[in-house]
């Protein structure tokens, strides 16, 4: 039995019809960009996530450096973010020329909060928490913070649509939520695609004008903006795939649950979720200290796995410049030795479930 690590196959034809439909009615429309496609899934994704706005963009990217740009944050200045993030986080701090300030995360992939606060410093002018594989970071103390010392808070939620903490849904805490629809997100498009939740109203009609040439009016362009619109077609995939996410993530909550009741390896450390929070399970997340021969061994069973992130950002030879070796972030850098995703996705049959699970089981 050969296991993809991820299949977005079977997710589309679940709704095939639905899909199929809709892409219909956009190219028959005559409208393919911001249009009411777009403006309708601005509307349904504020409310699924109780935000106040949202606006849709070209991409999660974007959705992050867009935000520190509309946020004042610039040369200099420093964000503080967590080690073992993915490094398009980094990218949102840096496109704008300010400092990413690592800290390690914490037992869940969260990022630690205790640590933050020793690393304000006069530069510091804002903290990014990344929900990591789907997991709701807890967000009490870093809300704290960034009311004491009078920070900005931004939330990469690329991988949490629909995680909540003590109830209430990430991307909505901070000043700026940012998300990705890229297709294997458990809210995801049929290509690159992204938004952002913002509280105030201003701030959501800057990031409408910066997302089209800092326009709000054709060829009147009030500030230096980028192209980065969320396409009709796009919006309009969304639409359909919101209607059905609680059904996604239940699906996945249950493969999840059977993976953590029936997977018995003293190699093998199982993902846990903090008790305020809950996970959408974008990834499964297992730690083994000989990973590389359980992914040989997995290999040789046709069962394939992903490492969600092998090289920490902090490593990167994107960001030599920043002078960190090896040894500077211990934690993060033992996970990025450790971590392995497991197959997880949405039409995942109970046969393959049952392979996965004696493969990991019999491992030695």
């Amino acid at each position: 039995m050969k296991i993809m690590p991820n299949r977005m196959d079977r997710g589309f034809f679940k709704y095939q019809e639905e899909f199929e439909q809709k892409a219909l009615e956009v190219l028959r429309s005559g409208w393919y960009v911001l249009g009411k496609e777009v403006s309708s899934f601005e509307e349904e994704f504020a409310a699924y996530t109780g935000g106040n706005y949202c606006v849709g963009l070209a991409s999660g990217l974007d959705a992050l450096w867009i935000a520190f740009r509309l946020l004042g944050i610039g040369k200099g200045d420093e964000v503080i973010v967590q080690g073992n993030t993915y490094i398009a986080s980094v990218m949102g701090i840096t496109i704008n020329g300010a400092v990413p300030v690592f800290v390690e995360p914490d037992q869940y992939y969260g990022i630690d909060a205790d640590q933050i606060e020793a690393k304000i410093t006069q530069k510091t002018k804002a903290v990014l928490v990344t929900h990591l594989y789907g997991t709701a970071s807890s967000m009490d103390k870093i809300i704290a913070l960034c009311g004491k010392y009078g920070l900005k808070l931004v939330e990469d939620c690329a991988q949490s649509h629909g995680a909540c903490y003590d109830g209430q849904m990430t991307g909505t805490f901070g000043d700026v939520g940012c998300f990705s629809f890229y297709p294997s997100k458990n809210l995801g498009a049929f290509g690159d695609a992204g938004a952002v939740i913002v509280k105030e109203k201003k701030l959501a009609e800057e990031f409408r004008m910066f997302r089209n040439y800092g326009s709000e009016k054709r060829y009147y362009n009030k500030v230096v903006g980028a192209n980065s619109r969320l396409d009709e077609l796009q919006a309009g995939m969304l639409r359909v795939r919101l209607k059905h996410l609680d059904a996604l993530t239940k699906e996945k909550a249950e493969i999840a649950d059977r993976y953590t009741r029936e997977i018995h390896n003293p190699m093998i450390l199982l993902p846990g979720v903090p008790k305020r929070s809950t996970c959408v399970w974008h990834q499964y997340v297992i730690r083994c200290e000989e990973r590389e021969r359980l992914i040989a061994y997995l290999n040789e069973r046709e069962i394939g796995t992903i490492i969600h992130y092998p090289i920490p950002p902090h490593l990167a030879e994107a960001y030599q410049y920043l002078g960190y070796g090896e040894g500077f972030l211990p934690k993060t850098e033992h996970f990025a030795r450790t971590v392995l995703s497991i197959p997880m996705y949405n039409g995942m049959t109970r046969e393959e479930q049952d392979y996965v699970i004696e493969a990991l089981n019999q491992f030695k």
